[in-house]
């Protein structure tokens, strides 16, 4: 324990996790917690019944939210309208994030987040206003990964579907260091020192949110429930009046990616006819034929690695070559949408989901699951279809 002084007021025993800020004229209490901790939860409820705080601001922000507050919202999600909005990368991602941390939860013995869950329950129970201070985690995924490069990101979904291949038990040495890591950020641990870049996006920018949202929460006396690993960032920026505009904007895609959109579909249809020119009628149908075939070939793979139904590997096979060429649609949107209609996902599979995807095998075979692997296996098998075959036709042209 420390102690922690409330102004004048007599001295208050403090969880020694707890960080005292005077912002102005008011007290900031920052209760640094670990999101798989029993202990965690007991320093959040003995701070606010120490404090009595008028705000309680916790490190959530509304869909994360929601899914403490609605166990059961899975039930009301509508897979037509991800796939449509092209959100399935995101929401594959979360479920991939989620299932590491059940996994976590059965070994501790604790559900991951009830540190925050403590500080949504205690400001109902204690009249205190909510504020939730994080930025929407789809905001920081999309920030994320619109700075990475073209082959970063396929590195990035390479590792991820390999660590959710060959995910196991999970050790003693890794739990214990993941007490001390933010939950959004143990998505991403792995590639920290590949992709440092990351690390701006998922903590540093979160860090002056956070502190900026916690600044401008109301009441003379706040307590803020946020990942240790955020205690130091919040507090340096905290005293300061940032604007959060640049943080929640979506940085546009670079002109280089808008040109090279539409000027890989272009070359290769250049490519076949420059070679239909110098070379023939042969030469450009065995340049057609690769280009085909090799999209076919690997988007039906996807769709097969996914145990895609016969219907949903024939589409990817054979929407694949048209879409490569379109960069307004993808073959993995085209199959995972004919996987939807052929195998909607039921009531009971939306309920059967969050114990489904503790397991390699209830992921492969929940179908709201089935649905994002065929979206992301076909999309992947078909952009590695474009550059090997497009290499190959220039290969062979020139």
């Amino acid at each position: 324990m420390n102690q922690v002084q409330n102004s004048p007021a007599e001295p208050l025993e403090l969880p020694s996790c707890v960080k005292h800020v005077r912002v102005d004229d008011r007290d900031v209490y920052l209760v640094g917690t670990a999101h798989v901790s029993k202990q965690s939860v007991q320093d959040v409820r003995q701070t606010v019944e120490a404090v009595h705080p008028d705000t309680i601001c916790v490190e959530l922000c509304a869909s994360r939210h929601r899914a403490i507050v609605d166990r059961d919202g899975w039930r009301k999600m509508d897979i037509m309208r991800v796939i449509r909005e092209r959100k399935t990368p995101f929401l594959l991602a979360q479920l991939i994030l989620s299932s590491f941390y059940r996994k976590l939860g059965d070994q501790l013995g604790i559900q991951p987040g009830a540190d925050m869950a403590e500080g949504v329950r205690l400001a109902k129970e204690t009249g205190a206003q909510l504020v939730l201070a994080d930025r929407e985690v789809e905001i920081t995924l999309k920030r994320t990964w619109r700075h990475l490069g073209f082959l970063e990101k396929f590195k990035m979904v390479g590792q991820l579907l390999m660590g959710l291949l060959f995910a196991g038990k999970i050790d003693d040495q890794v739990v214990e260091s993941l007490k001390k890591k933010d939950q959004l950020e143990i998505l991403m641990d792995a590639f920290a020192d590949e992709f440092p870049q990351v690390k701006r996006r998922l903590i540093d920018e979160r860090d002056v949110y956070l502190a900026q949202k916690i600044r401008q929460a109301p009441g003379k006396t706040i307590v803020a429930v946020v990942g240790a690993g955020h205690v130091s960032g919040i507090e340096a920026h905290i005293h300061q009046d940032i604007d959060l505009t640049p943080l929640v904007v979506l940085p546009p895609k670079t002109n280089i990616a808008k040109f090279l959109k539409w000027a890989i579909p272009i070359a290769i249809l250049a490519l076949i006819a420059w070679g239909f020119f110098k070379e023939g009628q042969s030469h450009a149908m065995e340049s057609a034929f690769i280009w085909i075939g090799l999209n076919s070939v690997l988007a039906g793979l996807g769709a097969v690695l996914a145990w895609a139904h016969p219907l949903t590997i024939l589409t990817a096979m054979v929407a694949s070559p048209f879409t490569s060429l379109n960069p307004m649609i993808a073959a993995g949107f085209v199959a995972g949408f004919v996987q939807a209609v052929i195998r909607r996902p039921t009531v009971a599979d939306l309920e059967d989901l969050p114990q489904a995807i503790t397991t390699l095998k209830g992921f492969w075979t929940n179908p709201l699951c089935r649905i994002l692997l065929v979206v992301a296996l076909v999309n992947l098998g078909s952009s590695l279809a474009a550059f090997i075959s497009g290499g190959w036709i220039a290969a062979r042209t020139f």
